[in-house]
């Protein structure tokens, strides 16, 4: 989406404060002992009194409101009553929506309680790493040469990226061009970012394995050896000078 007036703007900022709250309030909500359904609900909860609708199900029929992978889940995990969190888990809490024609989305991978498995270092890479990122961007930059210094950076930091999960464009839809915005340098993609143009940008760094396959769910992403991924997500306004971050309000 172009952003071509301020009425479009104030609907971009008011759907991203509604998923950037929501996010920020499970991920305070979130404790050993509760189900990813119980979370799930409860973020439903928070949405549905912005007048928001969860874009995973209004667009794509998921069988929930945010996506909420733990442990080696990727990405898209399905909430259950069959999933329990428990202390050390590595969560990531996924949160899009759709509020009066807009869209919004973000995400984030956090620690539960202490870290027992040791993954803290996972997770702040990937966060620092989006924000290192976020502050490349402006109109006229190679959307290949960001992917390439997210990349970079996770290598420097021990990790390597998840090859076929990417950012895209958001706005009037929940993907919308470009489609791909890739953790990598792709030699093939030569778009630049367009100013006024709005995106999502995630990170997914990862412990070891470089690409994420579908489980018999239809739905949860996993690597083939067990590797831990962390990503984080913000929805931004492109300009000719650093970003507009549209969904602060996630704390992240």
């Amino acid at each position: 989406m172009s952003i071509q007036s301020a009425a479009e703007l104030d609907g971009m900022k008011q759907v991203c404060e509604a998923v950037g709250i929501t996010l920020k309030k499970m991920r305070e909500y979130a404790r050993p002992g509760m189900s990813t359904l119980e979370l799930d609900e409860y973020g439903r909860g928070i949405l549905e009194s912005f007048g928001a609708s969860p874009a995973p199900k209004k667009d794509y029929n998921f069988p929930g409101c945010a996506c909420i992978s733990v442990n080696d889940e990727v990405a898209h995990g399905i909430p259950s009553n069959r999933k329990i969190l428990k202390e050390g888990d590595l969560v990531n809490v996924d949160v899009s929506a759709e509020l009066n024609g807009y869209y919004g989305d973000n995400g984030g991978s956090f620690i539960l309680g202490d870290d027992i498995q040791q993954l803290n270092p996972l997770v702040q890479a990937s966060q620092e790493i989006l924000h290192m990122a976020i502050r490349r961007i402006k109109g006229g930059v190679k959307i290949a040469d960001l992917g390439g210094f997210i990349e970079l950076e996770a290598k420097k930091r021990g990790f390597n990226v998840i090859k076929n999960l990417a950012g895209h464009g958001i706005g009037l839809k929940l993907h919308e061009a470009p489609r791909e915005i890739l953790c990598y340098k792709d030699r093939w993609n030569k778009a630049r970012f367009r100013k006024n143009s709005v995106i999502a940008l995630e990170t997914f760094i990862s412990t070891k394995d470089r690409y994420a396959y579908e489980q018999a769910d239809g739905w949860t992403l996993k690597t083939k050896n067990g590797s831990f991924v962390a990503q984080h997500e913000h929805t931004l306004l492109i300009t000719d000078d650093e970003p507009v971050i549209l969904t602060h309000s996630n704390g992240i």
